[in-house]
């Protein structure tokens, strides 16, 4: 890779009319937990001496800007106000790219499966060859609608769309995505003489490359080592192929750094997740967002965890996480939702049919099963029977209002413990119970609503 300063533009502006979608722009759609443009944009910003980084919008341009600086605090946006192809799109850029002196990259923002290592490859091609031009090319088995690589004598070649190729050219299986590295001068020369003398009437960026030649400039290509990554996404078919290739080779990185994948064919593992060594993901687990998973870990099967972190030694087992922390050696049930906010501490356990929202489960405590806990702070060495619910909901004044439970507490099963109220350490309540009022610490309630009957006898030994 050269070690020149390199500016790139992703191109983000199309309408997607064939995603038939007047709510998302296209490039926004997800892939694998990623929008198509979160992808492209971290291939990018893999790139050795990227300078600038400029993001061509149009269509649901707030949306798109908003993304991108979440991910790309640094980019530049400049808008393409009327969608006139990609040849305009990069024309737009014109002044943004002033007194820049290097290569430009341009790319295309629905391509999701582009990899910084073959945009550097071709960086380094473009550098090798001295070039005025050089393209990312790949051989597909089944070139529909994509431009066409046309080789000519004295190695000449042209660029021919779909729309306007020849029943010939259209045969042809050699394909140019817009992939593109361009000297900058030589550039914008060539694009203040492009035409849309075309088909669909617009100013098509491949069509510099012959007035590039002409000037004199010498065109190449690289061809990509996967024909895969060059592909884009222009439907929901295709978004759909595009993603099951980021899930494959998502798994494949995984099991390769010694995570057990049980059945690949029905794991689904996101893009930006993280899993450690020999953690096991057993079949129907799916792995979302900014999930994380430690080490020795057992998830699955049925597992659907969404920007959770998982640490070390954990099992999650029919279970639906969202947004929750499950502390190490921690077990989620079967059937279990734990709701954002929720944080199970070390061997702390929520079980069968057990609901947690908002809630801090204490070290080696459980909530085994068929309880809802919502609210609430559970100390540490806590068992909470079955049935149990705290009633954190006031539905008159609307308000929502905490339960704090103790060290060492035992609920009985099909206690309701009405918020806000607080259980003292190793307090008991009988099964049963309404607890209304605070409980004092060693102390046993029972009844509804729940008294005090005696002080809690302390365990032998």
């Amino acid at each position: 890779m050269p070690d020149n300063r390199l500016a790139a533009i992703v191109l983000a502006a199309g309408l997607g009319k064939r995603f038939r979608s007047a709510a998302t722009p296209k490039v926004l759609h997800p892939a694998a937990g990623e929008p198509l443009v979160g992808h492209v944009l971290r291939a990018v910003a893999g790139l050795p001496g990227l300078e600038r980084l400029i993001v061509v919008v149009g269509h649901g341009k707030e949306a798109v800007m908003a993304a991108v600086q979440a991910r790309q605090p640094g980019a530049v946006f400049v808008e393409q106000p009327v969608p006139r192809g990609t040849g305009d799109a990069v024309n737009v850029c014109r002044e943004a790219l002033e007194g820049f002196d290097g290569p430009v990259l341009v790319v295309s923002g629905d391509s999701p499966l582009i990899t910084s290592e073959t945009l550097a490859a071709q960086l380094a091609e473009h550098e090798r060859a001295g070039a005025a031009v050089t393209a990312l090319t790949a051989v597909l088995d089944d070139p529909t609608g994509y431009g066409r690589i046309v080789h000519e004598a004295g190695g000449a070649l042209r660029i021919v769309e779909e729309a306007d190729a020849s029943p010939a050219e259209k045969e042809i299986t050699e394909v140019s995505m817009c992939f593109w590295c361009f000297e900058r001068a030589p550039l914008f020369e060539a694009l203040a003489q492009v035409t849309a003398d075309n088909a669909q009437g617009e100013y098509y960026l491949p069509d510099a490359v012959p007035l590039l030649a002409k000037a004199g400039g010498r065109v190449a290509t690289f061809r990509a080592p996967d024909p895969s990554e060059v592909l884009g996404v222009n439907d929901r078919r295709q978004l759909a192929e595009a993603t099951r290739h980021l899930r494959e080779r998502k798994i494949d990185a995984l099991m390769g750094a010694g995570v057990t994948v049980e059945d690949p064919a029905v794991t689904y593992v996101d893009a930006l997740v993280t899993v450690g060594p020999d953690t096991v993901l057993k079949p129907l687990t799916f792995l979302e967002g900014a999930t994380v998973v430690g080490e020795g870990c057992v998830i699955g099967p049925s597992a659907r965890l969404i920007d959770t972190t998982v640490e070390d030694g954990a099992e999650v087992s029919f279970a639906v996480v969202r947004s929750a922390v499950i502390g190490p050696g921690a077990q989620v049930g079967p059937f279990s939702s734990l709701r954002p906010a929720t944080r199970l501490a070390e061997k702390a356990k929520a079980g069968s049919f057990v609901e947690v929202k908002g809630s801090t489960v204490g070290p080696g405590s459980k909530v085994p099963h068929l309880s809802y806990i919502g609210d609430t702070e559970i100390g540490s060495g806590v068992n909470v029977g079955a049935g149990t619910i705290t009633c954190n909901y006031d539905g008159e004044a609307g308000v929502k209002s905490r339960t704090v439970i103790g060290d060492g507490v035992l609920i009985g099963s099909d206690t309701m413990l009405v918020a806000p109220v607080t259980v003292g350490d190793r307090a008991m309540t009988g099964a049963g119970s309404v607890v209304t009022r605070d409980v004092e610490a060693d102390t046993v309630v029972v009844g509804a609503p729940a008294r005090p009957v005696r002080k809690r006898r302390p365990r032998a030994g």
